[in-house]
């Protein structure tokens, strides 16, 4: 069954919900949709949300616009959030990279009647108090725990979790519940190593060499995991940690499973977390309904044992 059949499949079931006892009344012609993410033009992980969404427009028949800070900067996202507002979209989909900043700019959008569905970062409980329908995404704290409850199994006592991404609350949270999952604190094992790659291999590197004790090891995403992946391998010291997991995926990742130089990836199943809340608008902008619940994708864990059944979709579905 190809992509385009198991998609067309999916969509026919969900979109019948609205039709259970209900008289559907017949549609606005033309919704659309703007979806604003956090990432910078550089973060490649975002290229599986953006081919969500076009497979939901084209699905769909509607149009859906990606607009994003393209520093990665917050401030900039807020104005973006303020700028989709004023066109008067259909609805939005935002995250929720720092309540703080983005709060006053989505709460306007909605106060001007424009619905708005969150996704992956932020929680289930900031996205009832900005007044959206709900939220689509990875619990963090909960996949950064279950990355440190492996690892404390596996035997990892002082770790370093390679934060690419910092000023996103959403990334304290993962390393936080990984020391957690561990049972320590976190203190200074978390590295500020922005997002050049060759600025997050030298400072891990750096950090490697001042912790020779370090036997674990946590990356958020593939611009952190990527070039530490590749120090491992110039350093020949794959082998000496007993733990390495990322969240994420890509090609890079996928190998490192394969290699055993990485343990395991945290799939938070991005495809979801884009193609979902353009379905669940549409269904509420052409019928008034929307799941009364906030909706999990993750976290799941990619380990060697089942790599083969994703890596052919990393980057494209998973």
């Amino acid at each position: 069954m190809t992509a385009g059949i198991i998609r067309r499949t999916f969509l026919a079931a969900t979109l019948a919900l609205p039709f259970l006892g209900l008289v559907a009344p017949a549609h606005a012609a033309g919704e659309r949709f703007v979806f604003v993410s956090h990432a910078p033009d550089s973060d490649s992980w975002w290229n599986t949300i953006k081919n969500a969404l076009k497979n939901a427009e084209h699905d769909l028949s509607v149009k859906v616009e990606y607009r994003n800070p393209s520093t990665g900067d917050i401030a900039d996202m807020a104005r973006i959030i303020e700028q989709a507002a004023a066109s008067n979209p259909t609805g939005i989909i935002t995250t929720i990279a720092d309540y703080n900043v983005l709060e006053s700019a989505i709460k306007g959008a909605i106060a001007k009647g424009i619905p708005v569905v969150t996704v992956n970062s932020g929680t289930g409980e900031q996205s009832k108090k900005l007044g959206a329908l709900l939220h689509i995404g990875q619990p963090e704290y909960d996949a950064g725990k279950g990355a440190g409850e492996r690892a404390k199994a596996a035997g990892v006592t002082k770790f370093l979790c390679v934060n690419h991404f910092i000023t996103n609350t959403v990334s304290v949270e993962r390393c936080q519940g990984y020391a957690d999952g561990l049972g320590v604190k976190l203190g200074d094992q978390m590295l500020d190593s922005g997002i050049d790659p060759t600025e997050v291999y030298n400072k891990v590197k750096a950090f490697l060499t001042a912790h020779p004790d370090t036997n674990g090891i946590l990356t958020l995403g593939p611009n952190s995991a990527d070039p530490t992946i590749k120090l491992l391998r110039d350093m020949g010291s794959a082998g000496k940690f007993k733990s390495f997991i990322s969240f994420d995926l890509d090609s890079d990742i996928s190998k490192a499973i394969k290699d055993g130089i990485m343990e395991a990836a945290i799939d938070q199943q991005p495809y979801l977390q884009g193609y979902l809340p353009v379905v669940f608008l549409t269904e509420y902008a052409r019928y008034g309904v929307i799941p009364a619940n906030n909706i999990n994708t993750g976290p799941g864990f990619v380990t060697k044992k089942n790599i083969g059944l994703v890596e052919k979709l990393a980057g494209e579905y998973r």
